[in-house]
């Protein structure tokens, strides 16, 4: 039985990160062609041969994105989706944050999201089948302390996205955005306040989620599988948040 994007090709920039991975390997078992364009062909975990082509892709360098999309093009003749996975994130409040600080989140985080799309767009407009999904956050909608310039740039791409799907919805390109909460990756252990083992900031991670537990990279990937599919054919222009029910509830003061 054919997969769900049987014959496509796919490029997830943050390709061998922990979200990024398991979206390629979703893409690899649903029939796509995957390149994971990351800095390194490792990434922050181990290389198990089943997460795509790499594809040396920093999202701050125009003239390596331009050579990547060339590398497609001149391989397969043909993109059908591109998610825009990779991020970083930074502890700091605006007083905090040191402008090469900010440039830099802002330029992996946002500029990286513009300017992949912008040259994935000719050989996406010739796809019956084009998707763009961008990774937002919940913190885009909501601020976790201390997060101000994480905060802004998920919100920019909030925004990036509906105007991305107003512009480029004519042409038969979809463009949505997936907006997690609390994931089980390494970015999550950042949350956790020296002196607090890590056992005990999962569980108070879980404590704060109406599910009482936390997402993982599958879940992510089992949404962006779905946007990037046929069954999402008229879903465009919206953020899918996915962050276990975390932000439609006010936080509950704790006694003991």
């Amino acid at each position: 039985m054919a997969g769900a994007l049987e014959g496509r090709v796919a490029l997830v920039t943050g390709g061998r990160g922990g979200a990024g991975r398991a979206v390629c390997e979703r893409f690899l078992a649903e029939g796509a062609v995957v390149y994971a364009g990351d800095l390194s062909p490792v990434g922050s975990l181990s290389d198990e041969g089943r997460a795509g082509t790499f594809l040396e892709f920093d999202v701050t360098s125009e003239e390596q994105i331009r050579a990547g999309i060339d590398r497609i093009e001149a391989e397969h003749g043909r993109l059908d989706v591109v998610v825009n996975a990779a991020g970083i994130e930074l502890e700091l409040t605006i007083e905090e944050t040191s402008l090469d600080q900010w440039n830099r989140l802002m330029a992996i985080n946002v500029t990286g999201t513009f300017l992949t799309s912008k040259y994935a767009l000719p050989m996406l407009r010739r796809s019956p089948n084009a998707s763009i999904i961008n990774f937002g956050s919940y913190d885009g909608y909501i601020a976790d302390p201390k997060l101000a310039a994480y905060c802004a740039s998920k919100g920019a791409v909030h925004a990036l996205t509906k105007a991305m799907a107003c512009d480029h919805g004519p042409e038969g390109i979809r463009v949505n955005a997936i907006c997690p909460g609390y994931i089980d990756t390494p970015m999550l252990e950042q949350f956790v306040p020296d002196g607090v083992t890590a056992e005990a900031g999962r569980a108070e991670a879980e404590r704060v989620h109406p599910l009482r537990t936390i997402g993982t990279p599958t879940d992510m990937a089992n949404l962006v599988n779905w946007l990037a599919s046929d069954e999402a054919r008229y879903a465009t222009g919206q953020l899918w948040v996915l962050d276990g029910g975390i932000s439609a509830q006010v936080q509950q003061m704790r006694f003991s």
